[in-house]
This record gives structure tokens, sequence and C-alpha cells, in this order.
């Protein structure tokens, strides 16, 4: 916030879409620059400053271009868009995979955009859908001719798999055949059950077990 306070922008080498034209709009826009760092840069352990810089943060018109602007800037210090230093560290961590498409644009309108890799390879296969020459992805990407023709082969390639198998349907998985029958059983119909052959008794097997033999007279 001090930037914002005192109409500075930090000396960063990263370059931003945004700018400082949401400043303005502002809710800590004004403020005393003292003030300001009292209640927008408190100690980790005071939560009655965080709680009240949130707060502040909370209805301000323009706190997603407050986090955008230190995100991009690098500024893990303090108090934006109503986020604390530990809360944006993910954010921080995970920038060079952040997806804007709002940057993308920006970039093939002519702003001077610094891209994320995940943006930056959306822009490398867009300007090859667009008939880009390597002369002038060279100089938007600031590479040399033989990069930025790598770049583009490498997109060539990435859109001919893609389309090569668009629209394709899965082959159908293939069902296992019945094994042959045996000699001298026939096949049983659909929704009949074979009968179960059982052993047939012994002779020396007594008739009847459940009963005691009587002795003859």
């Amino acid at each position: 916030m001090r930037h914002i306070t005192r109409h500075e922008k930090p000396a960063t080498g990263l370059r931003s879409i945004a700018g400082t034209s949401w400043h303005t709009r502002a809710a800590c826009h004004g403020m005393d620059v003292e003030d300001a760092d009292a209640v927008f840069f408190p100690l980790p352990r005071d939560h009655e400053a965080i709680a009240e810089a949130k707060e502040l943060c909370g209805w301000c018109p323009v706190h997603g271009d407050c986090l955008d602007f230190a995100l991009e800037n690098g500024l893990k210090e303090g108090i934006w868009g109503g986020l604390t230093e530990a809360e944006r560290r993910p954010w921080h961590d995970g920038l060079p995979k952040r997806l804007d498409y709002r940057r993308v644009t920006a970039f093939f309108d002519g702003r001077d955009v610094h891209l994320t890799e995940a943006e930056r390879q959306v822009v490398i296969d867009h300007a090859y859908v667009r008939g880009w020459q390597p002369n002038r992805l060279a100089a938007a990407l600031q590479i040399s001719h033989k990069h930025a023709r790598d770049l583009l082969r490498q997109a060539a390639n990435r859109v001919f798999d893609r389309d090569r198998t668009y629209g394709v349907p899965r082959a159908k998985k293939k069902r296992k055949k019945a094994g042959p029958a045996k000699a001298g059983s026939a096949p049983a119909k659909p929704g009949t059950q074979q009968p179960v052959s059982r052993a047939a008794a012994s002779a020396s097997t007594p008739s009847s077990l459940g009963k005691v033999a009587c002795p003859t007279s």
C-alpha cells in the first residue's frame, strides 16, 4: 500500500497489464502514509489489525486488481486484496502455472505483458494457428529466430496429433469366444440347467443307514 498512497510503482522487472489505473478507485486511496502502513502492514500476530485491514478490503471495489498487482509484481509483504502474506504464499508459488486469458488477449493486442509459463505456451499455440512467422514470434517473445521456429514447429506437431485423433471412435473391445464343446455333450439351451450326475451307490453299502438291522431268529 505504500506505493498506492505515495502514487509510486515499485521498480520490478515484471510487466503487468493492470498498471496503476485502479489505485484511484481503491478504498485505501488518499490515506496517510503512516496510517496505511499501520493498517496494511501489521505484525503477523496482530489479529485485530489484520481483521481491520480485511474489513476495509472487503468492501473495496478493486480488491481483485489489488491482488493481481501484488502477485504480478512479487509483493510478498503486507495485506493486498484482503489476503495476508501467508494466505498469498500459495498464489505466489503457483504463479508460473497461472493462466489468465485476459493477459493472453492483451499480448496479442500489443501490450507489454510478462507471461507465465502456461500463458506463454497458449500464446505460442495461438500464434501458430494465426499463421505467425518465426520472425514475428521472435520479436514478440524477444527470443531468437531459431528458437521461435522450433516453438512453432512443436506447436504444429501438437495440433497435428490432436486433429489426427479428433472425432475418431474408440475401438470396441472384442468379446472372448467360447471354447469348443466336449464330445458327447450337447450344448445347453439358454435359461436351462444341466442335471448334475451323481455317483451310484456301492453294492456293499447298506440300503438304509437310518435303521438298525434286526437279527434273524
